[in-house]
């Protein structure tokens, strides 16, 4: 079974950075894209970072300029570089993967990732 196994959450103050980690498992699986997704308490599950194997990125309006993802084929691997992070960005983060081709209005879809991790705590303090 394909597990995508994430690290890299915490607690910060407002300002600070974190950096997120997610390998799949299974080298048998090359994802053709990756996200990172997240969820807070009593909302929905919403896209922040997408990237194809091109390179090609998409970032959710709340986070662009401040949030960065990258994509590590080799190691089969995917990170997001959080910046300047507000309390708002609190939340469950969770890394997805797909081995299909996934556009573009569909990057921040959760049926578009068939592979997931089981998330990763960011909790930001004002």
């Amino acid at each position: 079974q394909v597990q995508l196994v994430e690290s890299g959450g915490g607690s910060v103050q407002a300002g600070g950075a974190l950096t997120l980690s997610c390998v799949v498992s299974d080298d048998t699986i090359r994802s053709r894209c990756m996200a990172w997704f997240r969820q807070a308490p009593g909302k929905e599950r919403e896209g922040v970072a997408f990237i194809d194997t091109s390179g090609g990125t998409n970032y959710a309006y709340s986070v662009a300029g401040r949030f960065t993802i990258s994509h590590d084929s080799a190691d089969n691997a995917a990170y997001l570089w959080m910046n300047n992070l507000e309390p708002d960005d609190t939340a469950m983060y969770y890394c997805a993967a797909s081995n299909l081709v996934v556009q573009s209005p569909n990057v921040f879809r959760v049926p578009s990732f068939r592979y997931w991790g089981q998330g990763t705590q960011v909790t930001v303090s004002a």
